[in-house]
């Protein structure tokens, strides 16, 4: 470096450090689109359009919800790791952590994408039909163990979270139940309250209502800790299975190319819309909890969950639809 590049040297620094802050007042310059990688009328979608208005006038340009449907998810993952127009932002489920094992070959790069925020766990509990003589998860594994493949337990789909709650119940539990895959909870539930399966890990969104009703009974929450709606609803760990927990998580994620100062702004403003008393209250409404935590802590969950997964999916042999 000549004498010259040397004596410019620290402007270039002063600029650099100036613009910085800047960056982060200014941004975004244009409106802002959240891609849900899910179809419309799911959790992650309602907690994508809760959020929205909180964004845009935290921000101070309009956030508009895009679904992206497809393969898992991973159609509108990979639409948010190539955008580079600095203004896209990327709701994510679980199935984020758990893509990278399902399909080996991924259209994009998970390292395209930086974890923003966390947002809700919604958990997922398991029910047996009432006219079951299953009354609880000890029942349930040593029916298992009585007869190996008789108990069957539905799913929305090979590769959901609620098929993998029920294939890391099965490994931990060491028995063997049979998988019923369906085209989405609402088909599988349908034939569970017909008796035409045995059991399922469902959403408590979907299941909440035929709980009530009394046409399905709950047995345990997959979580780590208790669901916030069932308090006195045992985890499945508590009731006879220790070390089992499955905590289907929703968050804020945004292509790597974002610049530092405009993540920060992001999750400031997601974080701060999840303390909100009233996004808390319409959350409950469709059994999601907030998660705390920052950005940083959010990245360790994902890697984590990417490994537990990863070893979930190659021991069962699961593979997508």
């Amino acid at each position: 470096m000549n004498r010259r590049s040397l004596l410019a040297l620290p402007g270039l620094l002063s600029t650099a450090l100036l613009a910085t802050p800047a960056l982060a007042q200014s941004w975004p310059t244009r409106p802002l689109r959240l891609i849900v990688p899910f179809p419309p009328g799911g959790a992650i979608d309602a907690m994508t359009r809760l959020l929205a208005p909180h964004l845009a006038e935290a921000l101070g340009q309009p956030c508009v919800v895009e679904n992206r449907a497809g393969a898992g998810g991973t159609i509108g993952t990979e639409a948010a790791a190539r955008s580079a127009d600095q203004a896209t932002l990327l709701m994510v489920s679980m199935a984020h952590a758990v893509n990278p094992a399902l399909y080996p070959r991924l259209p994009y790069d998970p390292a395209d994408l930086l974890a923003v925020a966390p947002v809700a766990v919604v958990p997922n509990v398991l029910v047996v039909p009432a006219a079951s003589a299953i009354r609880d998860v000890r029942g349930l594994i040593d029916a298992a163990k009585a007869e190996p493949g008789r108990i069957s337990y539905a799913s929305a789909g090979n590769g959901t979270s609620i098929h993998l709650a029920g294939a890391l119940f099965c490994a931990t539990a060491r028995v063997e139940m049979t998988h019923i895959p369906y085209r989405g909870s609402g088909p599988a539930i349908a034939d569970l309250l017909a008796n035409r399966v045995d059991t399922m890990f469902d959403s408590i969104t979907s299941s909440a209502p035929h709980i009530a009703s009394g046409r399905l009974r709950v047995l345990a929450a997959t979580t780590s800790r208790r669901a916030q709606a069932y308090p006195d609803l045992p985890t499945v760990a508590e009731a006879g299975l220790p070390g089992y927990a499955v905590d289907p998580w929703f968050a804020m994620l945004a292509p790597k190319d974002l610049p530092g100062p405009a993540r920060g702004r992001v999750e400031a403003a997601v974080l701060a819309a999840i303390r909100d008393g009233g996004i808390r209250e319409k959350l409950a409404g469709i059994g999601a909890e907030p998660m705390s935590g920052d950005g940083a802590a959010l990245q360790r969950l994902i890697e984590a969950e990417t490994q537990k997964w990863s070893a979930v999916v190659r021991e069962a042999g699961i593979r997508a639809d």
